[in-house]
């Protein structure tokens, strides 16, 4: 896990266009075309990136699957048998908390999660593995929060998974066994096709809870056309989905 760690830094955003604006100062005497184009290539980059509009327009083409009405959720056990969180990380050794945490994209899926528990009667599964292999894990981490926070039990926990289709195959490990094949999936909505499809290739019926929608009007000053860092953050994950989108049919669909 450190090395796939390194390698996805290295080579995504923001350290591959660093490494440009790098490369452009190198090159500036000997190759000053190259340098000029890496130099606009690693700048135009950065700047596009950290624009609200860019992401809510980039979120819009991702963001397929539509949100659950709140007048579905007291009828969703007709369609699932159970409620399937994916981990979304962890924050590490938080003196508040006296330990690690949820990240924030996790306890909005958690948080989502419950509201459509109490609402359905359904029983949860929560997923994800160790955090660079130490524990607690993720699925251990939302179970605690689930019940110490929103009173609601969780009945599984898979905690071997570090990816999106380890998600989908070890909670198919756990839970076809038991003759359960109908998920209710809750994820953000931009990270929602891929995780459907790899559930899909799994073997479930999947019905979709996405959550954290940012293919939004964006609402910030001059519409969205001032930087600022949270877009950037964003901007990355959009840019990691469209990448896993294209690479697990690829890497999974045989």
């Amino acid at each position: 896990m450190p090395l796939r760690y390194m390698l996805k830094q290295f080579f995504m955003p923001p350290g591959i266009l660093l490494l440009l604006l790098v490369l452009a100062w190198f090159l500036r005497r000997r190759f000053p075309r190259l340098a000029a184009g890496c130099f606009a290539v690693g700048l135009s980059g950065l700047w596009l990136m950290s624009l609200p509009v860019a992401v809510e327009w980039g979120a819009r083409q991702i963001e397929s699957e539509p949100a659950l009405a709140q007048q579905q959720w007291a009828e969703l056990a007709q369609h699932a048998d159970v409620i399937v969180i994916l981990g979304a990380g962890r924050d590490s050794a938080d003196p508040a908390w006296g330990g690690d945490q949820p990240s924030a994209m996790a306890m909005e899926r958690i948080r989502y999660a419950a509201r459509l528990a109490k609402a359905s009667g359904l029983p949860v599964l929560a997923t994800g593995g160790l955090h660079f292999g130490r524990p607690p894990s993720e699925a251990a981490l939302a179970a605690q929060v689930m019940q110490e926070d929103f009173g609601v039990a969780v009945r599984w926990q898979e905690e071997r998974s570090r990816t999106t289709w380890e998600n989908a195959v070890d909670t198919a490990a756990m839970l076809q066994p038991e003759g359960i094949r109908r998920v209710l999936l809750v994820t953000q909505a931009w990270h929602m096709p891929r995780s459907r499809w790899s559930f899909e290739q799994a073997g479930f019926e999947v019905v979709t809870a996405p959550v954290g929608f940012i293919g939004v009007p964006n609402d910030r000053p001059l519409g969205g056309w001032l930087p600022e860092g949270k877009s950037f953050w964003q901007s990355t994950q959009l840019l990691n989905e469209l990448i896993g989108s294209l690479a697990y049919p690829l890497a999974y669909g045989l």
